[in-house]
């Protein structure tokens, strides 16, 4: 029987050597640079010959972009799940905040790559990526519309630059946070909300932002 043609040239990849794969990418590119790791050291440490992890992925950027996929994934379904249940647009901002921090704040290897090494893909793979990017910046988008068009946020405050400004904030505490070192999560969550609300909220608001 021929195989269907929608999945021709595509990597055949199970959930459970997905999951080991990209892992131990992470760790690789995180410690080492994703210039400095080769495709050998990959499947050493996968516990594959590098031949099967080539079936599985047909270089070395195909493990990258998927590696950021799922992390883009995992990071959207956070938000979502944080706040679904949260009907009030100040609270679900406050909600994806702290949800965007504990992802960030994880552990995760995938994360720290997925903030730091996006721009050593090229062509079409950079495109998908930034199109991943995208999409979770979204969520973004329409939490902050709701919060200006429900008269949350001065009308002078520029959206996008708030977001870009806010985003970027709050990935930079990747390059510096520390477990058990001098802020803790919920500190570095409350600063965080505390500089945005103060800087972007009407002045009616501030005192609600403040007891959040």
């Amino acid at each position: 029987m021929n195989q269907p043609k929608s999945s021709v040239g595509k990597p055949r990849v199970d959930t459970t050597d997905r999951e080991l794969i990209l892992t131990a990418a992470a760790r690789l590119f995180r410690e080492n640079g994703y210039e400095r790791t080769t495709v050998r050291q990959i499947a050493d440490a996968c516990g594959l010959l590098p031949g099967s992890l080539h079936y599985r992925y047909p270089a070395k950027e195909a493990i990258l972009l998927d590696m950021m996929k799922a992390a883009i994934e995992q990071t959207i379904r956070a938000i979502i799940d944080a706040t679904a249940p949260v009907a009030d647009p100040l609270h679900k901002l406050r909600a994806a905040m702290q949800a965007h921090i504990r992802v960030l704040l994880s552990g995760n290897d995938m994360f720290y790559v997925l903030l730091f090494e996006w721009r050593s893909l090229n062509g079409e793979a950079r495109a998908a990526m930034i199109a991943e990017r995208d999409r979770y910046e979204r969520y973004w988008a329409i939490l902050l519309d709701t919060l200006k068009v429900q008269g949350y946020i001065r009308q002078e405050v520029d959206l996008h630059m708030l977001r870009l400004i806010g985003l970027g904030a709050l990935n930079w505490v990747a390059t510096w946070y520390r477990e058990g070192g001098r802020y803790t999560e919920e500190q570095i969550g409350d600063m965080a909300w505390t500089v945005l609300t103060q800087g972007a909220l009407l002045v009616t608001h501030h005192n609600q932002a403040s007891h959040m």
